[in-house]
């Protein structure tokens, strides 16, 4: 008998989340994953080289056990309770995303044409790779946290500078999917 795992629904998921952010509202912490790039980057001796990375990396130990649990859970999920990977998504779009040359839709959760071996190592997914990351990194840093640190933590901490940053988040997706996906390919 072969068993079929499906997402926890959202009644489950969303609990479980604001349970996770009242943990750590109530023992002073602040949830996001950008700031132990941060935290690695002194514990990697950057701190000597900028005043940026001079902060307290023992203070944020509990983040970094948060991103190895997250890691870990991640691995879990997707290599023992998902029955396979394939996303579905709306017919307009699949057609949509084929138009530009995306062939391996919904097969899985990450296309093949941008994140496969041969797209990876070409000169095109180079870059492509190289400033996504840029403008992650740029973004995170200028917009004070990451998209998991002000959608989740700064929301439920009812801070303005979060919700305009996530407004901000939603728009330059947006942007990226109708207007700068069909210029890249």
């Amino acid at each position: 008998m072969e068993i079929i795992y499906a997402p926890w629904a959202w009644y489950i998921a969303g609990p479980a989340i604001a349970f996770v952010m009242f943990l750590l509202l109530y023992f002073g912490g602040n949830f996001g994953m950008s700031s132990n790039l941060r935290t690695m980057c002194t514990l990697a001796g950057a701190d000597k080289y900028t005043d940026f990375f001079k902060v307290d990396w023992k203070a944020q130990r509990w983040n970094l056990i948060f991103v190895v649990g997250a890691v870990i859970g991640g691995f879990i999920a997707a290599n023992y309770l998902s029955a396979n990977t394939a996303i579905h998504l709306n017919a307009a779009t699949t057609e949509s995303l084929k138009e530009l040359g995306f062939d391996t839709i919904s097969e899985g959760y990450l296309p093949d044409e941008i994140f496969g071996p041969d797209s990876i190592f070409s000169i095109k997914g180079f870059f492509i790779l190289i400033g996504g990351g840029f403008l992650v990194g740029f973004g995170a840093r200028y917009a004070g946290g990451c998209t998991s640190g002000h959608a989740i933590s700064g929301l439920s901490n009812l801070q303005i500078p979060s919700l305009i940053a996530v407004v901000g988040f939603f728009i330059g997706g947006l942007i990226m999917t109708h207007f700068l996906i069909p210029i890249i390919f």
